[in-house]
């Protein structure tokens, strides 16, 4: 649990970390190769936690720092932790690199964060395309086979996860893949320019389509890099907006994965200073000049889902009424129930769109994380309150942000664990 007396300020410089939903992916890209180092690797839950399951295959698994390597000469499916992967989503990244190596896996039904549905069925089809035979229930899925395509052809409905994996699958075999529909997000493309760098010929058109041109030999040793985190990034300038004395300094802020964030901040009011040369963000205090907006979340280049939650507590400072319109996940407005608990003023119209009537001064309460990014809110949510707040289920904030806490106090914030 975590305790914060509000209101609280803040002010200095934060560097921002490796994203995890980029370095889950290159984790698992990583068990295609002997040996494989991968930079900035951040230290969370959820990286832990899968590097855990990688280590029950066998592999030889050292993070140091932030620098991952990976030893997988010894990997086999005899001791696989099938508990750890039933917690976690991305186990099923495990499959294209082992239904290569091993030709079958079985694992438990991938677990994940509550925010509603998140089916696997765009996942399912890409292995059963490029020829492996499947059967999946509620608890286990299982796939066989060989992959013996000459040619791949992929829906993969905008899905990032499904598109990653279809990537994966795609670079080491000796065919053209193509993913129509596909994720464009940072993080997606990070694991493109990873296997370009491989050899992989990947071309991506106006239309969402990434064409795959697969190697036919994996080379035996490989080096990648995750990118920064825009969603720490867009959750700190919030921070800044709510709570700087005067103002924060982002570095490595991914200003180019923000565009529809920022300007979206700029309408309402927030004040920030942009270097795209050195990649940092200074953010003002802008308490004073937020106005009401409409929110809609989407795919990536818009609004990102994953910062809908810092973004509409922003909007309860905001003069006049805000729309919010969470298109991607049905249960991702629940969290709003803990700003009612500070008696902010909430009207959740259904499970994808809320009203957020401002400006709410917001007191300190028993909250709790709904979420990963509901989660950090809530602790954003307690600087900006008066009075004591008590924050439940903070393992949610421990598996997606590197030591949210530590960077947090050293910009002065104030936060005790209890």
């Amino acid at each position: 649990m975590l305790q914060i007396q509000g209101p609280q300020k803040t002010t200095g410089t934060v560097s921002i970390s490796g994203s995890k939903n980029a370095a889950l992916p290159l984790i698992a890209c990583g068990l295609f190769f002997e040996t494989f180092t991968l930079h900035n690797v951040p230290r969370i839950g959820d990286v832990f936690t899968f590097l855990s399951i990688i280590e029950s295959l066998g592999v030889d698994v050292k993070l140091k720092e932030n620098t991952l390597t990976l030893d997988t000469k010894n990997m086999s499916l005899e001791n696989l932790n099938r508990e750890l992967v039933s917690k976690i989503r991305v186990g099923i990244f495990l499959f294209p690199a082992l239904l290569q190596r091993f030709g079958e896996l079985k694992i438990p039904y991938p677990g994940g964060c509550n925010i509603g549905k998140r089916p696997i069925t765009e996942h399912l089809k890409a292995f059963e395309s490029f020829g492996y035979m499947g059967s999946g229930t509620g608890e286990e899925i299982t796939f066989s086979g060989k992959a013996d395509k000459s040619e791949v052809n992929i829906l993969a409905n905008f899905a990032v996860t499904a598109t990653e994996n279809a990537l994966m699958m795609a670079a080491f075999q000796d065919c053209k893949t193509t993913i129509s529909l596909a994720a464009i997000e940072p993080h997606v493309i990070n694991l493109v320019d990873f296997l370009k760098s491989i050899g992989v010929q990947i071309e991506i058109t106006y239309d969402h389509t990434i064409i795959v041109h697969g190697i036919s030999k994996i080379p035996k040793q490989a080096t990648g890099q995750v990118i920064h985190d825009y969603i720490e990034s867009g959750t700190f300038i919030i921070l800044g907006a709510l709570t700087a004395k005067e103002s924060i300094t982002i570095k490595n802020a991914r200003i180019q994965d923000l565009t529809f964030f920022l300007e979206k901040c700029r309408q309402v009011g927030v004040k920030m200073d942009i270097d795209t040369k050195n990649d940092s963000v200074k953010v003002y205090n802008s308490t004073g000049n937020i106005q009401a907006t409409k929110l809609q979340t989407n795919i990536f280049p818009g609004f990102p889902t994953d910062l809908q939650s810092p973004f509409s507590l922003l909007l309860t400072q905001a003069e006049g009424v805000s729309q919010v319109h969470e298109i991607l996940f049905e249960s991702r407005l629940n969290w709003l129930i803990e700003v009612e608990k500070m008696k902010g003023h909430i009207a959740i119209l259904n499970p994808h769109e809320a009203l957020i009537f401002g400006k709410t001064p917001l007191r300190g309460a028993t909250v709790s994380s709904w979420d990963l990014r509901a989660g950090v809110t809530m602790i954003l949510a307690g600087m900006l309150a008066t009075g004591k707040t008590k924050i439940t289920n903070v393992e949610y904030i421990e598996r997606g942000y590197e030591d949210i806490v530590g960077k947090i106090q050293r910009l002065g914030g104030k936060i005790e664990q209890i």
